[in-house]
């Protein structure tokens, strides 16, 4: 649905199929250009190699049709994928015989050609609409960059997603009930990849250092489930971290899940459906060695 992350919830769709035995399949585009009164996103490598961390495979594509935004002068919506393009990338990741790692590698590989598509794409989706997009020569320059190679990609992607990082670890959400210090985490795994997270609050109590990762409704008796289940996929990276330090000194990790709302936590105010989910979380935070707080 986007290039970016937080604008749609896709960590909580990829949770849906984590339970799955067999192939699990995302499609990500290149980049969005919502037209020039919205917004333009740009796919990052952090994002694949996540996904390669999950064992989801990748497949970069491109909006190739779309429709007017009525409501705006020039913005586009309702786009749709090359679909051919789609069930062919479907097709060989179901005779592909390695792992998502190795498919995600060449998926980069290919990230030049696929963006080449995607800029001659939104050119003919401006002509045939007569919606202004955003600058074509800005993204032909960043799809140079890519095009330069996947360490390039990587290399710029990364600093991009540090920069957000950065941008993100300062922003103060005084509607969270959150008590700590809001900080940043990088994470390296056995392959040499680097993963840059935000981390709601960051505790130390001796030894401990506790990663929270915040979810709040300012009116519902719960956040929603969508935010539960990207909450839950942070969940799954710190419960699996080895090594911590922090200023050159090790700590147990302590991964925390909490759920806040406007009212407070009220059990006897959920629905039957909330309930299960506040059991299913329990259940979950035991089995699988994650603190949940309900406030």
């Amino acid at each position: 649905m986007s290039a970016k992350r937080t604008r749609s919830y896709p960590y909580a769709r990829v949770y849906n199929t984590l339970s799955y035995t067999g192939k699990k399949v995302t499609v990500i585009p290149i980049y969005k250009d919502e037209g020039k009164d919205g917004d333009r996103d740009f796919l990052q490598w952090d994002t694949v190699s996540l996904m390669s961390l999950l064992g989801v495979y990748v497949i970069i594509g491109y909006y190739k049709n779309a429709e007017v935004n009525k409501e705006y002068e020039n913005k586009i919506t309702n786009q749709r994928f090359d679909y051919d393009i789609i069930k062919a990338e479907i097709n060989n990741i179901v005779n592909y015989q390695s792992d998502a790692l190795h498919w995600n590698l060449k998926q980069v590989d290919k990230v030049g050609e696929i963006g080449q598509s995607a800029i001659y794409a939104y050119d003919k989706i401006s002509k045939q609409l007569k919606i202004k997009m955003h600058s074509i020569d800005s993204a032909k320059k960043r799809m140079a960059k890519l095009i330069e190679g996947k360490d390039a990609f990587m290399s710029l992607s990364r600093k991009l997603a540090q920069q957000a990082q950065q941008r993100e670890s300062v922003t103060i959400q005084p509607k969270e009930d959150l008590d700590g210090t809001k900080g940043i985490i990088t994470i390296k795994n056995y392959l040499g990849g680097y993963y840059y997270f935000t981390v709601d609050e960051i505790k130390i109590k001796g030894n401990d250092i506790y990663l929270v990762e915040g979810k709040y409704s300012s009116s519902g008796a719960l956040p929603s489930e969508d935010d539960i289940k990207d909450g839950l996929i942070k969940m799954i990276l710190f419960t699996n971290l080895k090594d911590i330090k922090s200023n050159d000194k090790s700590f147990n990790s302590i991964p925390v899940l909490k759920l806040s709302t406007g009212n407070g936590y009220d059990y006897n105010k959920l629905t039957s459906r909330q309930k299960e989910l506040v059991e299913y979380l329990k259940k979950e935070s035991s089995e699988t060695h994650f603190l949940l707080e309900l406030l």
